[in-house]
């Protein structure tokens, strides 16, 4: 059993009555991937925006391992310490992660964010000496498309997230770089500019197996099952 975490912020755990890319990854290796597989993590909710917090189980379709690490404004500054008991724990083979906006935004600048992401590394290896890791960096938002000092931020740390996969890949434990999602835009793939609609979770989830199956030839080239 392969066991993928998928570990995030606002846009991995998704609001209520959405699908979440982490739905759509499911879809994709449920009709690419040969052998048996799930999603697992410590949480399993969506975030509720009435309630200001997450615990709805209002999924567009719930008939999925809904199993994740992922929050509501939270990034690498708050997963870091969790990643090691959450692999622990659950047995993760490989995350997926989606970190970076929110520390940039909120918590951190871009050296202490890829300082943040390198400590993510070795908390995750400690856990699981042979753990895989997909990194996505941060993909285009509204706030880098309206502020230039923050859009500076982004494009640093994305440079030093890039050198950061770089330094630590190895073959007991591979990390690979996700290339940003293609044609990926804030006016049609989101719907306020950050969080992904449909289509976004599609991209994003195609980032993600694009680079598995290029860099581990796992699964497929991906393919939407549904809108």
């Amino acid at each position: 059993m392969l066991r993928f975490m998928p570990v995030g912020d606002s846009m991995t755990i998704g609001s209520t009555g959405e699908h979440t890319w982490r739905y759509r990854m499911w879809q994709h290796l449920c009709a690419t991937y040969g052998g048996p597989f799930t999603l697992v993590g410590p949480r399993e909710t969506l975030y509720d925006k009435l309630a200001d917090a997450p615990g709805s189980y209002s999924y567009a379709d719930p008939g999925f391992p809904r199993a994740h690490l992922a929050g509501w404004g939270e990034g690498w500054l708050h997963m870091a310490p969790l990643i090691g008991e959450a692999v622990r724990t659950h047995r993760a083979d490989i995350l997926l992660v989606s970190l970076g906006l929110i520390d940039l935004g909120f918590y951190t600048n871009a050296e202490q964010t890829a300082a943040n992401a390198r400590s993510f590394v070795a908390a995750a290896r400690e856990a699981n000496p042979r753990v895989r890791m997909v990194v996505l960096p941060v993909i285009p938002n509204i706030r880098a498309a309206s502020d230039p000092q923050f859009a500076d931020q982004v494009n640093l740390f994305n440079v030093l997230l890039a050198k950061t996969v770089a330094d630590l890949d190895e073959p007991r434990s591979p990390l690979l770089l996700a290339s940003p999602p293609p044609a990926y835009d804030i006016d049609t793939d989101t719907y306020d500019g950050t969080h992904p609609n449909a289509a976004g979770e599609h991209r994003i989830a195609e980032a993600f197996a694009e680079a598995m199956w290029q860099g581990w030839d796992l699964g497929e080239e991906y393919t939407p099952a549904t809108p």
